[in-house]
């Protein structure tokens, strides 16, 4: 047996625990680069965590220009930020853009070079300086994971810097952090964490050497991922479309930041698979909302599986609350596809690619890009050569289900 656990040093969970945040940070360093947007720094709630650890750090850099999905200027910019405080610790408050910006200065700001020296797995060569991660939104999971995600202005593709060592040190889960999160926002980074649990889930099991869990970052499912992936799905399944519809809803709410947490749990292990590896390309041709593009593809990825996960789709069935006492696994695997459809009609998210704009000419183009990154298209438990691949997104094109898993 060979397994791995990666998480935070401490991660603390529920309503009210921002208040710890002036205190961590201060346990952790004297001089603070905070990163955040210019739309939370308005937030009375993050402008409040802004001034009380202002009050109890010596020295404290704001920097409030981080923009969707990490462009490489960014970055520039904001360790240019941190060195002037010659920053010691970090403090990450915004969504998944945020938290990854902070993950690579701290890289950057302990190792030197740029971005570019890390892309790929285990490229970062030791520790960064602390990083404390509180997230915003329910969706990413990425105060618990060790990716950051980066747009380089040369590539096609966005770019992944996986590390052990960036991982953050402190993640503080606070759900009224979420409360004035946008009902489009809460609908797209929450199904993202569904499908970080799905996917995890799902995912292919691959054999291990004892070497592998240091020299790679996503490794398969296992008993441990699997535990961390139902219990989230079970949660977002629940709350999903209560906390898109009321965001007043603290239940609901409470169960997003549990769920999208446990999620990032899984997937920092498991990782994600086809329609995160898809939704790549996709997202950098139509610049649609990423948890847009991976929430329409995920059926048709699951879809094109077919037998290969029938029991583990039915277990989400029964995982996710619906009556399928008695059926076959193929009947549950169904029942819970056709539920999956629902979910994402309910919360707004395109049922084709035609409909976000996608030319079908470029999906060939586009499944060939997708099956270049490796280290997700590895875990999709079904074929993933180009013409399988070119199938999934034609299926999603034309708003087909075939429905593979009752043949």
């Amino acid at each position: 047996m060979l397994e791995t656990v990666r998480g935070p040093r401490h991660l603390i969970v529920g309503e009210g625990v921002a208040q710890n945040i002036p205190r961590v940070v201060a346990e952790c360093g004297s001089r603070a680069l905070i990163v955040t947007d210019r739309v939370l720094l308005g937030q009375p709630g993050v402008a409040g965590i802004v001034a009380a650890v202002r009050e109890r750090v010596e020295l404290v850099r704001v920097f409030s220009d981080a923009t969707p999905d990490v462009p490489l200027e960014d970055v520039s910019r904001a360790v240019a930020a941190a060195a002037e405080v010659n920053a010691d610790v970090i403090l990450a408050v915004g969504g998944g853009t945020v938290i990854d910006l902070a993950k690579i200065v701290g890289v950057i700001r302990r190792h030197g070079g740029s971005p570019r020296d890390f892309y790929g797995e285990s490229k970062v060569p030791g520790p960064t300086i602390p990083l404390v991660a509180v997230p915003t939104t329910s969706g990413t999971g990425s105060e618990l994971t060790p990716v950051s995600v980066l747009t380089d202005p040369d590539r096609v593709l966005k770019v992944g810097v996986s590390s052990v060592h960036i991982v953050p040190d402190f993640a503080i889960v606070d759900p009224e952090l979420t409360y004035t999160c946008p009902a489009t926002v809460t609908a797209h980074s929450g199904i993202d964490a569904f499908c970080h649990a799905v996917e995890s889930y799902t995912a292919r099991p691959r054999p291990h050497g004892p070497r592998d869990p240091v020299e790679q970052v996503f490794l398969g499912r296992n008993p441990i991922t699997d535990h961390y992936a139902l219990r989230a799905a079970g949660r977002i399944a629940r709350s999903l479309r209560r906390a898109v519809r009321d965001g007043g809803d603290t239940e609901a709410r409470a169960d997003m930041s549990y769920g999208s947490m446990l999620a990032g749990l899984a997937f920092s292990h498991a990782g994600n698979a086809a329609p995160h590896a898809l939704q790549y390309p996709i997202g950098a041709a139509t610049h649609t909302p990423h948890g847009l593009g991976v929430g329409l593809l995920l059926p048709y990825a699951l879809d094109a599986a077919g037998e290969a996960i029938s029991d583990r789709l039915a277990v989400l069935a029964r995982v996710c609350g619906l009556d399928v006492g008695g059926a076959s696994d193929a009947e549950a695997a169904g029942a819970f596809l056709v539920w999956l459809d629902e979910l994402l009609a309910d919360i707004g998210i395109p049922r084709t690619l035609a409909d976000i704009g996608v030319a079908r000419a470029d999906l060939p183009r586009f499944a060939e890009m997708a099956g270049g990154v490796t280290r997700l298209i590895q875990n999709h438990p079904g074929p993933t050569d180009t013409a399988s691949l070119t199938a999934i997104l034609e299926a999603a094109w034309a708003g087909d289900r075939t429905r593979q898993v009752l043949a």
